[in-house]
């Protein structure tokens, strides 16, 4: 099986196998049931639907491809070959190209397609009609590079929708992201996972055959996109604001669910073909030639080492052929966030722990600190009694810090300076008390000089 095609997980639980065995001739209806089984296997009206849908999302697949996306728990994959056999028979599908691998890819006909629309819910878009071309012999035209990128694209959402992330009606490819100067991004997979913590990502994938330079005008006109400004949002306003309330004027924020992290909606890049270290290089190739677009930005405070990522585009990569060698397929440690080295689960690259809570803790450590040193600062201008030598209460201080006035008291502590008026008013006590007292012996010594002199007159 080549790369581009690789099966959804890397090893088939036990008793499932690919059913490659060479077709009997049956009608389009018949069982398969394997020997010593209970499983019935039909290609009935409900699996029908099934690869319609899927097929009007996808617009190539292969049985492989649908079986793991659809069917996940059916042994094999020959009831999804008869189905779409069935269809076929009935003109809804055709054959339109055999795979290196040896796969048929399945795409729709005009009449499937139209049957796909309306199976379809309207919130999801369906894939353009893959016309019959034929060459001047009448024999269809092949589109190989084009078929192969097609499979591969289909391969990946398989390996997510067997990993827990979204079904096949999460999926939608091909949507346009326009831009003011005439280019339009159109995204090989838009996934909605907000059950397994992806409310939104898109994905490119590289089957490594064209310029880095190419991913990189991607993720720039993807950055350009997220930057654009919602209808009638004011432009003056949104200066303004900063963090996450910046994408509240932002276009984006209007089409996407909010991501529930920091920045923009994830893009990831899904490697696959060529070799090992030929993918290596490319994806550190891409992490340095993209770096100003995921990169984030400093907060500019002194002893702050967290990162702003609100404005930045959060780019993971990963490889096919890792996603299928990992028994926990696209669910296991096969993400990378570039920008950092370790292989984490998608939940984990896409998490922020550099970012935003890392800031807040920062910043509770610098008001923490500022207050501590302000304390320190204000201990060290405390006043100190100069009677007793103890250190001003914060109410002795403020009460002499309120009054515009000076007193002999000032730099006395509470308790001297209530001694201090404590001694002053027993001096003015015992001196009113001493006065009282002279008053008194004056006037007894009048009044007894008084009565002498009466005496003597008699």
């Amino acid at each position: 099986m080549g790369p581009s095609i690789a099966p959804s997980t890397a090893t088939s639980p036990a008793g499932r196998i690919a059913a490659g065995q060479p077709r009997k001739s049956r009608s389009a209806d018949a069982f398969d049931n394997p020997p010593r089984s209970t499983q019935v296997w039909k290609p009935t009206g409900v699996r029908r639907k099934e690869v319609l849908r899927a097929l009007g999302i996808f617009q190539r697949a292969t049985a492989d491809q649908l079986w793991r996306m659809l069917r996940p728990a059916d042994r094999h994959d020959r009831c999804t070959r008869d189905t779409l056999n069935a269809l076929k028979m009935t003109g809804l599908v055709r054959v339109e190209t055999r795979l290196e691998s040896g796969h048929q890819l399945w795409v729709l006909t005009e009449k499937g397609h139209k049957e796909a629309k309306t199976l379809l819910p309207k919130t999801v878009r369906i894939s353009a009609l893959r016309k019959l071309r034929l060459d001047a012999k009448g024999q269809p035209v092949k589109d190989d590079g084009y078929d192969e990128h097609a499979a591969a694209v289909t391969s990946m959402a398989a390996v997510l929708t067997g990993a827990g992330y979204g079904t096949p009606l999460s999926w939608q490819t091909e949507i346009a992201h326009k831009l003011p100067y005439g280019y339009t991004q159109y995204a090989d997979l838009t996934m909605r996972a907000p059950g397994a913590g992806v409310p939104a990502m898109l994905l490119e994938v590289d089957r490594v055959n064209e310029p880095v330079d190419d991913l990189v005008d991607k993720l720039r006109r993807y950055h350009d996109w997220f930057e654009l400004l919602a209808p009638k949002a004011d432009p003056h306003r949104e200066r303004a604001p900063r963090g996450a309330a910046v994408h509240d004027f932002r276009l984006w924020s209007r089409i996407y669910p909010a991501t529930g992290r920091e920045g923009y909606v994830p893009v990831a890049f899904v490697l696959t073909g060529k070799t090992e270290a030929q993918r290596e290089s490319r994806m550190r190739r891409l992490e340095q030639a993209a770096r100003r677009y995921f990169a984030g930005t400093p907060y500019p405070w002194a002893g702050f080492t967290a990162v702003d990522y609100h404005q930045a585009v959060p780019v993971v990569v990963t490889e096919l052929e890792r996603i299928t060698a990992d028994p926990a397929g696209a669910a296991g440690r096969v993400w990378r966030r570039l920008g950092r080295e370790e292989w984490q689960a998608l939940g984990e690259a896409l998490d922020n722990p550099d970012g935003e809570r890392l800031y807040r803790m920062e910043q509770e450590q610098s008001r923490r600190r500022h207050a501590e040193r302000e304390a320190a600062e204000r201990e060290a201008k405390r006043p100190v009694c100069t009677q007793c030598g103890t250190k001003f209460n914060d109410e002795r201080w403020q009460s002499i810090r309120q009054y515009s006035w000076r007193s002999e008291t000032d730099g006395l502590c509470g308790p001297c300076a209530t001694e201090h008026f404590a001694r002053i008013e027993a001096e003015r006590v015992a001196q009113r008390e001493a006065e009282e007292a002279a008053v008194r012996e004056a006037a007894e010594a009048d009044a007894k000089k008084g009565r002498g002199l009466f005496g003597r007159r008699r």
